[in-house]
């Protein structure tokens, strides 16, 4: 089961044509992530403030089926992967039930000040279980 939240475009989101921005999706996709670590307990700002670690961006991408127009509502899914040291985000949005984008963020579990990566902690691991890829 993946993590689901509706984005509705907006026309501060889009260019003059009323399409999208490929920015402001990317917005909100990580704003989708940071909804879904607050949901499960774990959000971005505490696991980087109080925890010593965080979740950095170290790649992506998306591939694009059909655009995105200001008033349409985006149902984005996130699936997270969840591996020894790294979690990968897996997206696919839709509008009126046709695909509307796919992709990925690739995420590397860190420690502050240039540690280096560590392994996802078990909290981590046990929340996204219920999301994550089977």
């Amino acid at each position: 089961m993946s993590y689901e939240r509706v984005w509705t475009v907006r026309f501060s989101d889009t260019d003059p044509f009323g399409i999208a921005h490929y920015p402001r999706i990317v917005d909100a996709l990580h704003e989708t992530s940071d909804m879904f670590m607050e949901d499960i307990g774990y959000p971005f700002w505490e696991i980087s403030q109080d925890q010593g670690f965080g979740l950095p961006l170290v790649e992506m991408n998306f591939e694009f089926a059909s655009p995105v127009e200001a008033g349409d509502e985006v149902t984005i899914a996130l699936t997270p992967d969840v591996g020894d040291r790294s979690v990968r985000f897996e997206y696919t949005a839709t509008c009126e039930g046709t695909v509307a984008f796919e992709g990925y963020e690739q995420r590397v579990c860190a420690e502050h000040g240039g540690g280096g990566a560590i392994d996802v902690p078990d909290g981590i691991r046990d929340a996204m279980a219920a999301y994550a890829v089977e």
